[in-house]
């Protein structure tokens, strides 16, 4: 297994490329547009590139992205669900709930419900190293912004979440 992650996708034949690159940001244009760079020099490179294709997105493919998330505390049972295990890249992302009180559960499942009622999508966090807690009060705290305000904020954390899966496809392969 390739340790660096520009190496990896530039051995991939497109297609596969493509649904790496899928796999860490659910917005297809930034997909195409980091395919069409290929091949690249540098992990380093790759970073910057897809930094870069982030910014020159719009709301349309910030939105695109997210719809690609789970949704942190959907719903208890899925939540107890989908937080036991930390094989998946999400889940692993997300483990900092596996731990939760019922408290803080049902806080996430019903401010994640607000949020998308209030802002038209998911509550978007890189959730890596953050407890459930610690998520529940960026929740609450995010809710109080306008929507234009918090859509950059989603962004934002969207390119945290996308660099973190772009590092663990050499880890964890294509």
């Amino acid at each position: 297994m390739h340790s660096e992650p520009h190496a990896l996708l530039n051995e991939l034949a497109p297609g596969a490329a493509a649904d790496a690159l899928r796999r860490c940001c659910g917005a297809e244009r930034w997909v195409q547009a980091l395919l069409a760079a290929r091949p690249y020099a540098s992990t380093a490179e790759l970073y910057a590139l897809a930094e870069r294709a982030w910014q020159g997105l719009g709301a349309h493919d910030y939105r695109e992205a997210f719809a690609q998330h789970p949704q942190i505390g959907e719903d208890l049972a899925a939540l107890r669900q989908r937080f036991g295990s930390t094989h998946t890249l999400a889940a692993h992302e997300q483990s900092g709930v596996a731990g939760a009180d019922e408290a803080t559960l049902l806080g996430l499942r019903d401010g994640n419900r607000a949020y998308r009622e209030r802002f038209g999508f998911i509550f978007i966090v890189c959730a890596s190293g953050k407890s459930a807690a610690e998520m529940l009060a960026l929740l609450r705290a995010r809710l109080d912004h306008d929507p234009a305000t918090e859509l950059a904020i989603a962004a934002g954390e969207q390119a945290k979440i996308t660099q973190l899966r772009l590092a663990g496809l050499g880890t964890h392969g294509p």
